[in-house]
């Protein structure tokens, strides 16, 4: 049969025909703002914005946007509504469960809302809320689109003091998703002209590991090692543990028997997370804060205090902050040494790693700028700042070094491994200085131990 003849292809060729006499279809207009909101909204979303790719606040996600699709002229922003007191429960199998409702809720409105669109000829793709993920990228970026930013340009928040987005009137108690679409829009919306945060720094009071500083600074693997504990990068530790233990005594003498249901737990049913606290006791969001003004203090007897006083185990990095925070702050709660897992595997992961390593308490006092050159067939050229607690990390050589480093990018990427002799290094030659050697064994200090736990 010849392609001509197939009855498919004659009766696309027939409608496609009826359609170019018919007026403009959807797809080839831009679509009323008004009438994509009311479809968003009863689809089953609790709010929706909508954002031209070409803004100024998706430049820097353009290219992941136009990689999941290629035509997208529009991102549409969606917010999904978690249960308050679900999330506040201390009890975290029932948090746990509304996270993944609402997670599963948000991705069947984004799927509604994209056949919506697909039957009207608008090309569009629901980007998923949350899992799945990249893995095979793993260790570098796993999420194919930040929906953060996006919803901040939207107009559906503004990232509070604990990194969550706060919604105007539903506060930090939702969850996002965003579609790409291929046609534009009558009517974008506008960021918010205020935070909601109301920076209260409960957050940081709830956290048991500090993840949140006092002082708005944010120590990603303080809360990747512990509230992350049943995914991925618990799951490599905990696979690490089965593989040394000698026998089942010693398997059950590194691991204990609750830890090990807990990660069968995540791993037969969905990953959960060990301790969204920031989340639960963040009062900010119109339906949300009128307790917390009518009665602070009761306010945190109710929310706070009881995730301050829960029993549980709270998994550190040797030798980190949080470490110390647990020791120190949490009398109910016991610090448990896990390896780190974001492994690098070249000179760029190692120096994009440290920045989510460095400890703020360790640090100290110091105030130190560190030029390092990396030799090898490509050489390369490195600054670490610090500053007040604070580390920044930029190719080339940058402002006036108070010491320089000569090393190989292999050395370089061991030398915060357990057991790693800075002194033995430079004395054979794999690491020269120029500046006082105290400077490296300070900035070493202001890391936890990569190696194995011990």
């Amino acid at each position: 049969m010849r392609l001509d003849d197939h009855p498919t292809v004659q009766k696309v060729r027939k409608a496609r025909d009826q359609k170019a006499n018919e007026p403009q279809n959807k797809a080839s207009s831009p679509l009323a703002s008004d009438w994509l909101r009311t479809l968003c909204l009863s689809a089953g979303a609790d709010d929706v914005g909508f954002v031209a790719i070409d803004r100024p606040e998706l430049a820097e996600h353009l290219l992941d946007i136009k990689n999941i699709f290629p035509d997208t002229k529009t991102v549409i922003s969606l917010v999904s509504r978690m249960n308050r007191e679900a999330v506040r429960s201390s009890t975290r199998s029932i948090a746990n469960h509304e996270f993944h409702e609402t997670f599963q809720a948000v991705n069947e409105v984004g799927r509604k809302i994209v056949r919506e669109l697909e039957n009207l000829g608008v090309p569009s793709v629901n980007t998923v809320a949350a899992f799945p993920m990249e893995v095979q990228n793993f260790p570098g970026k796993t999420w194919p689109l930040s929906h953060k930013p996006i919803a901040e340009a939207a107009g559906l928040g503004k990232i509070g003091f604990h990194r969550n987005v706060i919604h105007p009137k539903f506060g930090n108690f939702i969850l996002l998703d965003t579609i790409l679409i291929g046609a534009e829009v009558t009517e974008q919306s506008t960021p918010l002209d205020y935070s909601p945060c109301i920076e209260c720094k409960l957050c940081v009071a709830a956290c048991p590991v500090e993840a949140i500083g006092p002082d708005g600074t944010f120590n990603f693997s303080a809360c990747y090692t512990h509230n992350y504990r049943d995914f991925l990068g618990g799951f490599l530790d905990w696979t690490e543990e089965i593989a040394d233990a000698k026998d089942k005594h010693d398997y059950r003498a590194r691991v204990e028997e609750h830890e090990t249901i807990a990660m069968w737990q995540s791993l037969s049913f969905k990953p959960n997370y060990k301790a969204a606290y920031c989340v639960s006791v963040c009062p900010a969001g119109e339906d949300v804060i009128a307790p917390y003004l009518d009665d602070r203090l009761a306010y945190v007897d109710r929310l706070v205090k009881p995730l301050q006083e829960s029993v549980e185990n709270v998994y550190v990095l040797p030798g980190s902050d949080a470490e110390k925070v647990v020791q120190t702050r949490f009398q109910t709660k016991t610090a448990k040494r896990v390896r780190w897992t974001i492994r690098a595997t070249d000179i760029f992961s190692f120096l994009f790693n440290i920045t989510l390593t460095f400890q703020r308490r360790k640090a100290g006092k110091l105030n130190a700028t560190y030029h390092l050159h990396f030799s090898g067939d490509a050489p390369l050229d490195a600054t670490i700042t610090i500053v007040q607690r604070r580390i920044e990390v930029e190719f080339g050589k940058i402002g006036t070094a108070d010491i320089t480093i000569h090393t190989s990018p292999q050395t370089w990427i061991t030398f915060l491994d357990e057991g790693f002799d800075l002194d033995q290094a430079i004395n054979d030659g794999h690491i020269s200085i120029d500046g006082p050697v105290e400077l490296l064994h300070q900035l070493i200090n202001c890391f936890p131990v990569y190696g194995d736990v011990t």
